[in-house]
């Protein structure tokens, strides 16, 4: 029996995680899949969304939980797990990047993310200055981030979907060998991700090894598309 704690991408809330938490509860784990601050039922201010503030969010969870925890990340939120396990090395077990950025010390997400030229979502991506984040124009939500789920799924999006804090993306990691990398890491890639690519993801995880690295021919989202595939990788991982 292990603790999971499922962190959201960009735009998503703990909606992601829906169908994925019963499986790995039924197996007797204990899931926590939660609101960063400012996205889904967290009332935040968008503007004041600090990936600093975030990070400690996720330290005060895992400091609740008796034992170690693993932290799994999607998206651009991979930089999520990579800086708490700087500040929590010795109450994680495990990191695992799920289509995510992984991303080394002293870089951003949004340098890793100008790279990846071939990705269908940036022409779509709404900025607003005024409160620093971003939002996700409709009409690409099915071919960009869902085109192997069902229809239903895009249908949710178009009501769940919110604004992203832009700080995040363009504030630099903080990670050493002697914490961050004394967790063991997992990469799970999406090789049919038209959102972070597959260029994109092996670029990641060759730059950054992890232990090991698993395939899923999904889309971004294999956590609508396939979540019993996806939690016997999450299951064979904790085992490990």
């Amino acid at each position: 029996m292990k603790t999971f704690i499922l962190i959201h991408g960009s735009w998503h809330s703990s909606w992601n995680w829906h169908k994925v938490k019963p499986i790995l509860e039924k197996n007797g784990h204990s899931v926590y899949a939660i609101d960063l601050p400012g996205m889904g039922r967290d009332k935040t201010p968008i503007a004041e969304v600090k990936l600093s503030d975030t990070v400690q969010e996720i330290c005060k969870l895992i400091d609740q939980i008796e034992g170690k925890v693993i932290l799994v990340g999607h998206s651009k939120n991979g930089i999520m797990i990579s800086q708490t396990a700087e500040y929590r090395p010795e109450k994680i077990e495990k990191l695992i990047y799920l289509a995510a950025s992984l991303i080394p010390d002293g870089k951003t997400q949004a340098e890793y993310s100008a790279q990846d030229v071939n990705g269908l979502l940036k022409p779509f991506v709404t900025r607003f200055p005024e409160t620093q984040s971003h939002v996700l124009q409709p009409e690409i939500f099915k071919e960009g981030l869902y085109h192997d789920c069902e229809d239903s799924i895009t249908e949710l999006a178009y009501l769940l979907l919110s604004h992203e804090p832009m700080e995040s993306g363009t504030t630099p990691l903080k990670l050493t060998n002697d914490n961050y990398g004394t967790v063991r890491r997992f990469y799970i890639e999406c090789t049919e991700d038209r959102a972070v690519t597959p260029f994109i993801q092996q670029k990641m995880y060759t730059e950054t090894p992890c232990e090991k690295v698993y395939s899923m021919p999904t889309s971004h989202s294999p956590f609508f598309s396939k979540p019993e595939e996806l939690c016997v990788i999450l299951e064979e991982i904790a085992q490990l």
